[in-house]
């Protein structure tokens, strides 16, 4: 999903990296199949205390809104309304425009500490419960208050963060979130889209797509995307990779294994393609790798 940012405040990457992977989860999780896009504001406790006033008439701060666009026949959810969805498309974001969050940040930071978890964990359940909204989930009657709980959690499990904060992405959401990013490919010279989604131990996923040139030589693989993200932001530690492409299977490139190597020399490797979808390691792919162990450090 797009996230279209404004940002009235700094804000530590690490939310930023959660609230990105918990938008493309949700996304994945609904069944939305068209690109779509989100602009979330990031703000202080004034500015929400002024919106949850103006807009819904109570006068305190809260800690998320959601400004929703599309209005869903009574029972209908975004993963089953396409037409609705489609009606949506907005050129300049390229991709259909659901709606607005606004998050507050201070709130964010105190209900994470009253809670016992980590900020990381309640900036995604706040963009999920967000985006629940936008979706066309409430929660005014009991019922419809179960629906939605059911798919925050199934959402915040997709991303690796359940209450129990355990539960593992499934191998099913890793591959969508790959195909997800091979949408997004720069590749207009080899005609040959891959999308890759790099899953860590703590849950996240970071997602790549490969990024041509013109040069031909500076082209950047899917995988390597996904690598580089992950270790700009702090993560080392990665478990499985998705990559998907399309026409034939796109098993990483040597580089990409050296790479991968680097980090995870068991990593399981799932390749997806037409419909496919192949498993293997990163051991079996590069075997007698050399890697950081390797190297006689005086």
């Amino acid at each position: 999903m797009k996230i279209i940012w404004q940002n009235d405040l700094a804000v530590e990457p690490s939310l930023l990296s959660r609230l990105q992977a918990a938008a493309d989860c949700a996304a994945v999780t609904e069944g939305i199949e068209r690109p779509c896009a989100v602009c979330v504001r990031l703000c202080d406790d004034e500015a929400i205390h002024a919106l949850n006033r103006d807009y819904r008439g109570v006068d305190r701060v809260t800690d998320v809104l959601s400004f929703p666009l599309a209005e869903y026949p009574a029972g209908v959810t975004a993963g089953h309304a396409d037409g609705i969805i489609r009606e949506l498309y907005d050129d300049d974001a390229e991709a259909c425009m659901l709606g607005d969050l606004v998050i507050c940040v201070p709130q964010l930071y105190r209900q994470a500490e009253e809670y016992g978890h980590s900020p990381a964990r309640e900036a995604a359940y706040l963009t999920v419960h967000g985006l629940c909204h936008l979706f066309g989930y409430d929660h005014i009657d009991p019922n419809d208050q179960r629906e939605m709980r059911t798919m925050e959690e199934k959402i915040l499990s997709a991303v690796g963060l359940s209450r129990d904060d355990h539960s593992p992405v499934s191998d099913e959401t890793l591959l969508a979130l790959a195909r997800e990013a091979m949408e997004r490919s720069y590749s207009p010279y080899s005609h040959f889209p891959v999308g890759a989604a790099l899953l860590c131990e703590d849950g996240r996923v970071f997602q790549g797509c490969n990024i041509e040139n013109a040069s031909y030589g500076l082209g950047m693989c899917a995988e390597r995307t996904a690598v580089f993200k992950a270790v700009s932001e702090g993560e080392h530690a990665f478990t499985a990779v998705a990559i998907a492409s399309k026409g034939t299977v796109a098993w990483p490139c040597g580089a990409c294994r050296q790479v991968l190597n680097e980090f995870a020399p068991h990593l399981r490797v799932l390749v997806t393609w037409d419909g496919h979808v192949e498993e293997s390691t990163l051991d079996a792919l590069l075997p007698h790798s050399f890697g950081p162990e390797k190297l006689i450090h005086e």
